[in-house]
C-alpha cells in the first residue's frame, strides 16, 4: 500500500514538472485610462504562479497556449484572459482593463483658504456683480423689466411691493445690513483696546461710537477700501466729534 501511495507521488511530481517545463515566460503589459498601473497581480489559474505589474504595467509570467491568466487589483474590474499562440508571438501583447467606478456615499464640503470660490471654479463669470441676501430681495421685489414677458405684460408683484411698502422695508434691511458689514470689517481692524486707549473712548460708549462712524459715508468708501493708515486717521477726526457729542449730553 504504502508502496502505491509513493508511486502515485513520483507520477505526480513528474507530471508537475513536466507541465512546469511545457510553459515558457509571456510577457506582456496593461493598459487603461490611468497612470497608475502598478501593483495589478497577474495571475495564471492553472498553476497558480502570481506576478505584479510595475509601474509601466509591464508583467512576466510562466504559462502556455490555454492557461487562463487572471487580472485582478482594487482599482480595475477583475479580467480574465484564455491565452492563444498568438499571446506568445505578439511583442507588443497587452491587455486593456477598465477601472472601477466608485459611487460616493457622502459628499463633505469643507472651507478652505486658499482662494477657492465660484469664480475660480467657473461657476459664475469672473467680474460678475455678486449680491448678498438683502440685495437679492430686493433685487427681486423691485426688478420691473425682470418681469416684463414675451407681450409686453407686466407681472403685479413688483407693483404690489412698491404699494404695500415692502420694497421700502426691503430699502431698510439693505441698509441695516450694509451698516453690519461695515461694523465686523471695523471691529476687524481695530480691537477694543484702540478705541478705549488710543481714541480714549469709554468702554460703554464703544459700540455707540462704532454706529456713529459707520454713518458717515466718507469713513464706509475709506474703510471699504481697507487702507488701515486712512482709516485710522479719519477715526481719529471723529473720535474728537464723538467725544464732544458725549460731553455735551452729560452737561
Amino acid at each position: 500500500m504504502n508502496k502505491v501511495i509513493y508511486v502515485l507521488i513520483v507520477v505526480l511530481g513528474q507530471t508537475s514538472w513536466s507541465q512546469a517545463q511545457d510553459r515558457s515566460v509571456l510577457s506582456g503589459r496593461i493598459t487603461s485610462n490611468t497612470f497608475d498601473l502598478e501593483g495589478v497581480y497577474v495571475i495564471n489559474a492553472q498553476t497558480e504562479a502570481m506576478t505584479t505589474t510595475n509601474n509601466l504595467g509591464a508583467f512576466s509570467i510562466a504559462a502556455q497556449v490555454g492557461d487562463e491568466l487572471v487580472f485582478s487589483s482594487i482599482q480595475f474590474k477583475e479580467s480574465r484572459i484564455l491565452l492563444t499562440a498568438e499571446n506568445f508571438s505578439d511583442i507588443n501583447f497587452s491587455v486593456k482593463l477598465n477601472m472601477v467606478m466608485h459611487q460616493l456615499q457622502e459628499v463633505v464640503v469643507k472651507g478652505y483658504n486658499s482662494g477657492i470660490n465660484a469664480v475660480s471654479l467657473g461657476i459664475i463669470p469672473k467680474g460678475q456683480k455678486s449680491y448678498t441676501e438683502a440685495e437679492r430681495k430686493l433685487h427681486t421685489a423691485s426688478d420691473l423689466d425682470g418681469h416684463v414677458g414675451l407681450g409686453g405684460s407686466v407681472a403685479l408683484d413688483p407693483i404690489l411691493n412698491m404699494f404695500s411698502g415692502r420694497t421700502a422695508m426691503l430699502k431698510k434691511e439693505l441698509v441695516v445690513e450694509k451698516k453690519e458689514a461695515f461694523m465686523k470689517l471695523l471691529e476687524r481692524m481695530f480691537s477694543i483696546d484702540h478705541f478705549v486707549n488710543r481714541l480714549q473712548i469709554p468702554l460703554e460708549y464703544v459700540k455707540g461710537f462704532e454706529y456713529y462712524v459707520v454713518d458717515n459715508d466718507k469713513f464706509t468708501a475709506i474703510l471699504n477700501s481697507k487702507n488701515k493708515t486712512s482709516t485710522e486717521f479719519l477715526l481719529g477726526e471723529l473720535a474728537v466729534k464723538y467725544k464732544e457729542i458725549i460731553a455735551s449730553e452729560n452737561k
